[in-house]
């Protein structure tokens, strides 16, 4: 059947019903499709473990792996390039093995997310354990960050693809998704103020850099003591993430039911080639990937070497963990905000109107004077435009998928390709960013475990945080323009898929009713 005939035969399905005035009283599954603010939390809390650490490994595991495991910048990249590509192949082989995986008791998204915990919590902890030598620290670093990133693609692809599970009803899933998307900025901020401020003040570095001398620096090195205290507080950091990890993940097994898709709904399992060319040649889910993979690069690449922006550029030593927490706070104190614009006036004129809203701020944080208030000031505002980089993405992935089942009524239970393959386009070339903006530190003379650098990182730094992310974002917006699901397809969609759910309803009570007559 050639693309688009289903929905041509469901839309004339349609029209030949009768139009029956009457109102008409909630019927069973629309109950169903209801979700109540207990479970839409728990749905939520589900996505805190994700980016609890993935804030932890994004704003510091660079510095701590030039800093404190005290590794060569090449090594460095080496271990951040590998681990995040490899990384994003996992996410399309996992969301494969995701859209084979049968209905089990709890599920067929839960199983993943749950025996996928343990390994995720133990792999994650290793990550920040300085292991007691040196032949092999690279091997070490990168088998555990590696097997890490595995297991929690076991736990976020099918947990991203839980919200078209908890509910059939467009509106509840994307109430659930702003749930979703508060509570992940809150695990940002989470994230960021514990292994922030645990960490954050083990350093006996001077708080502001040697300015003596244009073209020379001092060498000031971490004592062995020091180290010693750093290497502890990131252990201990690990250790709480570790736990809040397994209790997320708890609240969400006990708190979400997942519901169970149509009987009438089955097909024949797609092979992975199948799957991939079902995903990339959609055209509105590749302009929304290809538009938000630029926007997504800018914040990443931002995210990856603001500690060490702050640090070594601004010189705000002692400030860097409380100005993370800054940007972090004002994002989830914005994100009820952005929801609501999205709900006023458009998904698409949201992410033109709060993507675009960081780029003045991040031209202003590199264009001024070091100055500590002005810094936490261009924070709260760049926390805002974090904010809407955070939902919408997660909030216009379901319409696309919407809109594919609309095109492809024949095809179902293929939503955990749709999301798997967005996360690995996004990740992979996050590893190619952080991959060369590490090197980049390199060519510019980084000293590993110094206190101090040349005046070259300091500008490598201020180019990777401001000129860089503003062109990506630029061109990323500009792509996310010739996204065709606007709010009036949105809601058509919508429409007629509740007319395509309702059919199938009547259709197996019909079953239903004649089996008990026989």
């Amino acid at each position: 059947m050639a693309r688009g005939e289903g929905a041509e035969q469901y839309a004339a399905t349609l029209l030949v019903k009768p139009i029956n005035t009457e109102v008409k009283t909630a019927k069973p599954q629309d109950l169903r499709n209801r979700l109540s603010v207990w479970n839409k939390l728990c749905y939520a809390i589900g996505g805190a473990p994700y980016q609890i650490t993935g804030s932890a490994l994004g704003f510091f595991l660079q510095i701590y792996l030039l800093d404190v495991a005290q590794l060569d910048p090449s090594n460095a990249s080496i271990i951040l390039f590998v681990g995040r590509a490899w990384d994003a192949i996992t996410d399309p082989t996992v969301g494969f093995l995701v859209s084979r995986s049968r209905w089990t008791g709890i599920g067929r998204m839960m199983p993943w997310i749950i025996f996928s915990t343990p390994f995720a919590v133990l792999t994650y902890f290793l990550i920040w354990y300085v292991p007691p030598f040196e032949q092999g620290k690279v091997i070490w670093y990168l088998v555990f960050y590696c097997l890490f990133q595995s297991m929690q693609t076991c736990f976020h692809v099918p947990y991203s693809a839980l919200t078209m599970f908890i509910t059939k009803d467009q509106k509840e899933r994307d109430s659930a998704t702003a749930y979703r998307m508060m509570v992940e900025v809150l695990g940002t901020v989470l994230g960021t103020a514990i292994q922030g401020q645990i960490v954050g003040g083990s350093s006996n570095c001077p708080n502001e850099p040697d300015t003596s001398g244009s073209n020379n620096f001092t060498d000031i090195y971490l004592s062995k003591a020091t180290l010693d205290e750093t290497k502890q507080s990131y252990l201990i950091a690990s250790g709480v993430i570790c736990i809040i990890y397994v209790l997320c993940a708890a609240v969400m097994f006990f708190g979400v039911k997942e519901q169970k898709e149509s009987r009438r709904k089955k097909t024949e399992p797609l092979s992975f080639s199948q799957g991939l060319w079902m995903v990339i040649s959609y055209g509105p889910y590749i302009k929304l990937v290809i538009g938000f993979l630029f926007t997504s690069l800018a914040f990443m690449l931002l995210e990856g070497n603001f500690a060490l922006f702050i640090t070594y550029a601004l010189g705000h030593r002692s400030h860097y963990q409380n100005i993370l927490l800054v940007i972090m706070l004002s994002g989830a104190l914005t994100i009820p905000w952005w929801q609501w614009f999205l709900t006023r006036f458009g998904k698409k004129m949201a992410s033109y109107w709060g993507i675009s809203w960081a780029i003045p701020f991040m031209i202003v944080i590199v264009c001024i004077k070091s100055n500590l208030i002005i810094s936490y000031l261009v924070s709260v505002a760049a926390g805002v435009s974090v904010a809407a980089a955070f939902l919408l993405p997660w909030s216009m992935l379901p319409d696309v998928v919407d809109d594919f089942k609309v095109k492809n009524p024949d095809i179902h239970g293929h939503e955990a390709l749709f999301y798997s393959f967005y996360v690995f386009f996004i990740k992979f070339a996050s590893g190619v960013s952080l991959g060369v903006s590490t090197l980049s530190l390199k060519f510019a003379g980084y000293v590993t475990g110094s206190c101090t650098q040349p005046e070259a990182v300091s500008l490598t730094l201020k180019v990777l945080v401001s000129p860089v992310p503003v062109v990506l974002i630029i061109l990323g917006l500009l792509i996310l323009k010739t996204y065709p699901i606007d709010e009036e397809r949105r809601q058509g969609n919508q429409k007629l898929l509740q007319e395509m759910l309702d059919l199938e309803a009547d259709s197996e009570s019909e079953t239903l009713a004649l089996g008990s007559n026989v």
